[in-house]
């Protein structure tokens, strides 16, 4: 797997949620902050206003993404003015928002004009949330663009079809299209800026192609004996200079950042599956139990017997 997809393979749990939401103006609706989650608004029809924390209103047009990693509290409304007044949609028993369930809400107002948007949330867990999410802004806003990918578009419009018309099959689809979704979205902000703006951070590193060249390797085989040189060369650099790269890119060497991603496998391992320690051991590059549980334990802070036994 690349790395992208391996990072929402580990990080996402349970089913993602969505709904296409009607509303007629006047209205206003108030998200609250969910930590431990992501959610996306997506305007289908018409258009909105939106107000994260600590930021100046933004308006929505048709077609415009609006992503929030960290499951930031935000509100929409058809204009500013209902931005302050608009009420409170509580997380329900479950985590997500009450909005968010796989249907249709038709939310009437006074018969004004109508706003049509497309609502989702992830759940995720952060005792494994990757760096590369971590260093994600609180909101991404992704406008309507002619040369925007149209796979964007095409997840969309599958999406919405699938919840305005529920078929057989809709509820394994729905969750499939959202994590579809969910890539396209990253994969559009770390990889589809435009022309002269500079990246920093994992958005520089995937548009690297000496540090994705050694990232794909680790997150392919991450059970081979690795070492800075044998990376080096998947990378086509020399040692030292690619070892500076890593380092500045992704935060860590390249080491350190292989030991973190074989105890994430690990983890994800004992969680799915009830191979014997020693098989886990050596499918993350360990020929030792032992040296396998210790530096399981320093990295997660309980044994792998006990990680399992509690997850």
């Amino acid at each position: 797997m690349d790395v992208l997809s391996d990072v929402i393979a580990v990080t996402r749990t349970g089913r993602p949620r969505s709904a296409q939401v009607r509303w007629h103006a006047p209205w206003g609706q108030e998200f609250a902050s969910v930590p431990g989650s992501a959610g996306f608004q997506v305007i289908l029809e018409g258009s909105c206003w939106l107000q994260a924390p600590d930021t100046e209103p933004v308006r929505l047009g048709t077609g415009d993404v609006v992503f929030l990693p960290h499951g930031s509290g935000h509100t929409l409304a058809d204009s500013p003015e209902w931005l302050v007044t608009a009420p409170a949609c509580s997380p329900d028993d479950s985590g997500s928002y009450d909005a968010y369930a796989s249907d249709s809400v038709d939310r009437s107002g006074s018969g004004g004009p109508v706003t049509v948007v497309l609502c989702g949330a992830y759940r995720l867990d952060p005792t494994r949330a990757h760096p590369l999410l971590l260093t994600l802004p609180d909101l991404i806003h992704l406008p309507a663009h002619p040369d925007r990918r149209p796979e964007l578009d095409a997840a969309v419009t599958l999406l919405t079809a699938e919840l305005q018309t529920p078929h057989l099959g809709t509820d394994a689809v729905v969750p499939a299209l959202l994590d579809t979704l969910l890539l396209y979205i990253l994969r559009i902000w770390f990889t589809g800026r435009p022309a002269g703006e500079e990246s920093t951070g994992w958005a520089a590193a995937l548009n690297d192609p000496a540090v994705t060249a050694a990232l794909h390797a680790i997150h392919q085989a991450p059970a081979a004996p690795w070492t800075v040189a044998a990376l080096a060369a998947e990378a086509g650099l020399s040692r030292a200079p690619f070892a500076r790269r890593f380092a500045r890119l992704i935060g860590q060497p390249p080491l350190g950042y292989l030991t973190w991603w074989r105890m994430t496998t690990a983890a994800r391992l004992l969680r799915a599956s009830d191979a014997p320690l020693r098989t886990v051991a050596a499918q993350v590059g360990y020929g030792s139990e032992f040296a396998f549980a210790h530096a399981f334990k320093r990295t997660h802070g309980t044994a792998p017997g006990a990680y399992r036994r509690g997850n």
